[in-house]
């Protein structure tokens, strides 16, 4: 059977919209997509290598622009082994079409060598006590997305003469 759905055209559909989108600036959108991300802490974090892809729910922390995830493993790391491309997506509930508020961000996924400066100024962001961290079996393993571009969808954006979905590219 052959497939006859055009997913090229479809999967363009918001890239082709955005040429006659109204657009907010681009100072106020980054604000505005760093208070939405400020004002959540827990997100879905997508990695995908070939035969694999993983979506997993994780509490996060925002600082200079990146996101960080500490976990203690799993097969997210399977994701991230081959493949340090991300998908990161934060919403509110569903609550109707009128009420729609998400963000998707993509990015490129790194590991924080444990107890480098950058991994302890994440321990101290999150009030984490080195000694805590140092009598665990392992050190928490640290991932930090490096954005480089988010979609904000936001329905109030309309009662602003905006496009409800806007782009922004690192």
């Amino acid at each position: 059977m052959t497939d006859l759905f055009d997913y090229d055209t479809v999967a363009n559909f918001w890239i082709n919209k955005e040429d006659q989108s109204k657009k907010m600036d681009r100072d106020k959108l980054f604000d505005r997509i760093s208070r939405f991300i400020d004002s959540h802490n827990t997100c879905t974090l997508g990695t995908a290598s070939e035969g694999h892809v993983r979506c997993t729910p994780i509490e996060y922390n925002f600082v200079d622009s990146k996101l960080y995830f500490f976990s203690e493993g799993g097969l997210k790391f399977r994701g991230l082994k081959n493949n340090k491309h991300v998908g990161v997506a934060i919403y509110e509930n569903y609550n109707g079409f009128g009420n729609l508020k998400s963000l998707q961000i993509e990015g490129i996924a790194n590991l924080i060598e444990p107890f480098s400066d950058e991994y302890l100024k994440l321990m101290e962001h999150k009030k984490i006590p080195l000694e805590v961290m140092k009598k665990l079996p392992h050190p928490m393993n640290l991932i930090r997305v490096v954005p480089q571009s988010f979609d904000y969808l936001d329905s109030d954006l309309k009662k602003e003469d905006l496009s409800s979905r806007q782009h922004y590219d690192v």
